[in-house]
């Protein structure tokens, strides 16, 4: 269905569930209960993980933090909350594996002392994991380290190997949400929740929702409404009774960007430890290498987050005392920032400090049910619990959550050397297949086929990137991209890593687009010149350009 479509069935129906926010967690929700067959729909302000979900660090983890904090304070909550987020780790990338893949890190050890304490750690990482395992971790001499990753400081005594796991945030969420659209969920982006109509016992029935691209307010009817908005989950749940207290804490993770040359190795670099107590990860991506991320406590605004000077200067730091040859300012490509929702139970802690668990939330005087806290590797076994507790709230019989073995759209008959076929089958370039195959796995196919029946889409928007114009019109029918930046933030995902490229084809994107979408010519002019001066802006919030 186009958003057309699904903007009729979002008033023609009455559903079971409607979920509040298109992060990880709401597209999670949404796809557990339609596939349990329940009718579920989902709304999202902006666009599908357009925000904390399309920001993360790209990691599929248990936590080694968190697993260091379970041991220290023998805190049985954070031991649990690590062994979960193992057993989902697998489950992620065995569900989607063109979109998520093992990835090896490395944590340098500056003495013998320091070799014996992380090798402790991440052995009872290994043993945690248990047959889930994707691989083991091994401790290794200074020479075996230098060898792996010859970017790393001569000074180091040695370092630790260990597994996690690596996935395309923004592509894993869209894929997520077209999974449900193919159970026969509605989805809609840039829809925004505005206000809730309740029944003689005050529980809500009904929400307005207002199309952000046409300003018409659709009236939303369901017989139980979910709070997936993560660091915004407070402003649903006031909305729904203003009288609730507040309960998320929001700290702000930043992450820059320089050439992936600077750094010539598959392997990660996790800095466990700052001087003021925060993780610092160096991970090759997308060909490109992301330094992140800070973690400081941080209020919601209206605005997008953005990298600020001070962090970078900070991040730059922390790789130069890693780093035999250091890096600079001048060779940051790109950056972004996201808000993570930490769920509050000390209200006098430290965001460092505080749990990335979850809760499920419900208000007896409004019925609304809220999925507070967690984070992206256990996006699974949240919307499980939510959808569980609708079946409790609604006494219904409750049906088996199914999602541990749904493949998303893409993954089946997907291989990693998939991108031949195209290769073969429709004479893709091989650099575009390979991207491709990527990106979308077997959909792949459908590009290639946009690409066979009009040969001037074949034509790449740039001689440095592997996107062709086909790309952009697939997005546009078969994703629900409606701005550029849902292009080439999201379903590209270029804007967070090369601020350049995103800036320069900003045009063409915008000549596709507008076909596509019907833009007049005004529209189309206004969009780019607003792409523009937002590349503008996060050059100079980041001190990258006077």
């Amino acid at each position: 269905m186009q958003r057309t479509d699904h903007l009729k069935e979002a008033e023609n129906q009455e559903f079971d569930i409607c979920i509040i926010g298109g992060g990880a967690t709401g597209a999670g929700c949404l796809l557990d209960a339609q596939s349990r067959g329940l009718k579920a729909i989902l709304i999202e302000k902006h666009d599908f993980a357009s925000e904390t979900s399309s920001k993360s660090t790209k990691l599929i983890h248990g936590g080694v933090r968190y697993l260091e904090q379970a041991v220290k304070q023998a805190d049985l909550n954070q031991y649990h909350m690590v062994k979960k987020a193992l057993r989902e780790r697998l489950t992620l990338i065995r569900n989607a594996p063109h979109l998520a893949h093992p990835l090896a890190l490395l944590t340098p050890c500056m003495s013998w002392m320091e070799g014996i304490y992380y090798t402790a750690g991440l052995k009872m990482y290994d043993t945690l994991s248990g047959d889930l395992s994707i691989g083991k971790s091994e401790w290794l001499n200074k020479e075996e380290a230098l060898k792996r990753n010859p970017s790393l400081t001569h000074k180091i005594h040695s370092a630790v190997l260990y597994y996690d796991g690596q996935l395309n945030d923004a592509r894993y969420n869209m894929s997520l949400v077209k999974t449900a659209m193919q159970y026969g969920a509605v989805a809609l982006n840039h829809a925004e929740a505005r206000t809730f109509e309740k029944d003689a016992a005050g529980q809500l029935v009904v929400l307005y929702v207002r199309d952000s691209l046409t300003g018409r307010l659709l009236r939303v009817r369901a017989k139980r409404f979910i709070n997936a908005t993560g660091p915004f989950a407070d402003r649903i749940r006031l909305l729904a009774n203003p009288e609730m207290g507040i309960r998320m804490r929001v700290s702000k993770g930043v992450h820059i960007i320089v050439p992936g040359e600077l750094m010539p190795s598959d392997a990660a670099i996790l800095v466990p430890k700052t001087d003021d107590g925060r993780v610092v990860f160096i991970i090759p991506y997308n060909g490109k290498l992301m330094i992140g991320t800070t973690e400081t406590e941080s209020e919601l605004g209206e605005s997008e987050p953005v990298v600020e000077r001070a962090e970078v200067d900070y991040l730059i730091s922390y790789v130069n005392r890693y780093f035999e040859k250091p890096i600079t300012a001048d060779q940051v490509i790109a950056g972004f920032a996201g808000l993570r929702p930490l769920l509050q139970a000390d209200p006098n802690a430290d965001t460092k400090q505080l749990v990335r668990d979850h809760e499920v939330e419900v208000d007896p005087s409004s019925g609304l049910v809220s999925i507070l806290g967690g984070k992206w590797t256990t996006y699974r076994l949240m919307a499980k619990d939510t959808i569980d507790k609708f079946y409790e709230l609604q006494q219904m019989p409750e049906e088996p959550c199914v999602t541990d073995h749904i493949k998303l759209v893409g993954a089946e008959g997907y291989a990693d050397d998939f991108w031949k076929v195209l290769v073969n089958k429709y004479a893709v370039p091989e650099v575009v297949a390979r991207h491709l195959n990527r990106q979308y796995g077997t959909e792949s196919l459908e590009i290639a086929q946009l690409m066979h029946d009009r040969p001037d889409w074949t034509e790449r928007l740039s001689d440095r990137l592997p996107h062709t114009k086909a790309e952009v019109v697939f997005v546009v029918r078969a994703e629900m991209a409606q701005t550029l930046k849902d292009v080439l933030a999201r379903r590209f995902g270029l804007e967070l890593t090369d601020w350049e490229s995103s800036d320069q084809i900003s045009e063409t994107v915008a000549d596709l687009m507008a076909a596509e979408l019907g833009w007049t010519d005004d529209e189309r002019r206004k969009a780019v010149a607003d792409y523009h001066a937002e590349i503008d802006w996060f050059r100079k919030s980041a001190g990258l350009i006077v």
